[in-house]
């Protein structure tokens, strides 16, 4: 039932014009689908910013009906080596399409989780099947993608989604959805999901599934459904360490054990929040500094309970300074 399907698909564009916030990107890619075929592709740019879904729609404009038969998705970081490539890839690159289009399409998500010698196999398979096998490559990274392929590829660069784009979304949903919602809690979703439209309408679904009052989605379901806190309580956080009080102390325990938090969200929110701060910009560069030392501590497996209270401390003695 059309009920029990999930909002990131059920709400999932179905044409290339409901893609939103992607206006350049869209016009290049219906010029594909009038000249009926495509070159190899490379989509690059945040999650949840319409790459898959904008290779999906392509591929079925160009194919019609045959497009079940000439398509095939394949994830990367499921299956990182050489082995995929050598085998599953080269294989399906190798058989004849089927229908009027004389080749096959290949749509390789989260390409730049390949290995380095993965992507050298995957750069001699275009080269060597580029006739009857096309290849929509999508990345987060381009930077991760090696140059060879890049080369062979025409570049595409999906940008985040901008929030008044993300809020016209989100409204039709919720009037789709006959759901009530005010104006701050669509503004903090847009903060929690910066840039993600897939991430955004998840979000907005957990809250509606949590309502906490009278049935309207507010700020507080919005932030209890996103694991996040309220930018307003990471100022205060903020504030009272640079000012000295051990109550920044107390308050690492309440965010990891009580909240739920981990060390990496409450970093990043700290980042999002420094630059809005009134404080000298020299105190702003320690405050980025210190984040990142801190942030990449714990990426390196330290504990982040003690790390984020060397934050604290770090933040007192800036401020007495």
């Amino acid at each position: 039932m059309l009920e029990d399907i999930i909002w990131q698909e059920k709400y999932r564009p179905k044409t290339l014009d409901e893609i939103v916030g992607q206006d350049i990107i869209i016009n290049r890619l219906k010029s594909y689908v009038k000249r009926g075929s495509i070159q190899h592709l490379l989509f690059s740019g945040p999650p949840g910013v319409g790459k898959t879904t904008a290779a999906i729609i392509l591929t079925k404009d160009i194919y019609g009906n045959d497009w079940h038969s000439n398509f095939k998705e394949l994830n990367a970081s499921d299956s990182r080596g050489i082995d995929v490539v050598r085998n599953e890839i080269k294989e399906y690159a190798s058989t004849q399409s089927l229908g009027k289009i004389p080749y096959k399409t290949m749509f390789l998500d989260e390409a730049d989780a390949l290995t380095h010698d993965a992507m050298n196999a995957l750069r001699r398979t275009m080269e060597r099947f580029s006739v009857g096998c096309k290849f929509i490559i999508s990345c987060n990274y381009l930077s991760k993608i090696i140059e060879p392929i890049q080369s062979r590829c025409s570049v595409y660069r999906f940008g985040r989604i901008a929030n008044d784009e993300m809020t016209k979304r989100l409204n039709y949903i919720c009037t789709c959805e006959n759901l009530a919602v005010d104006n701050t809690a669509i503004e903090a979703i847009c903060y929690v999901a910066e840039g993600d439209m897939r991430k955004a309408i998840n979000v907005l679904e957990t809250a509606s599934l949590m309502m906490l009052d009278n049935n309207v989605v507010n700020l507080e379901s919005v932030y209890k459904s996103s694991g996040l806190l309220h930018p307003d309580l990471i100022t205060d956080f903020i504030k009272r360490g640079l000012m000295g009080d051990k109550s920044a102390f107390e308050s690492i325990d309440v965010m990891l054990y009580q909240e739920g938090l981990s060390g990496v969200d409450i970093l990043k929110q700290m980042f999002n929040e420094v630059m809005n701060l009134n404080i000298p910009d020299k105190m702003k560069v320690e405050l980025f500094d210190s984040i990142g030392e801190c942030d990449f501590r714990i990426s390196e497996g330290s504990n982040e309970r003690i790390q984020l209270k060397w934050m604290v401390a770090k933040m007192m003695k800036l401020g007495a300074v």
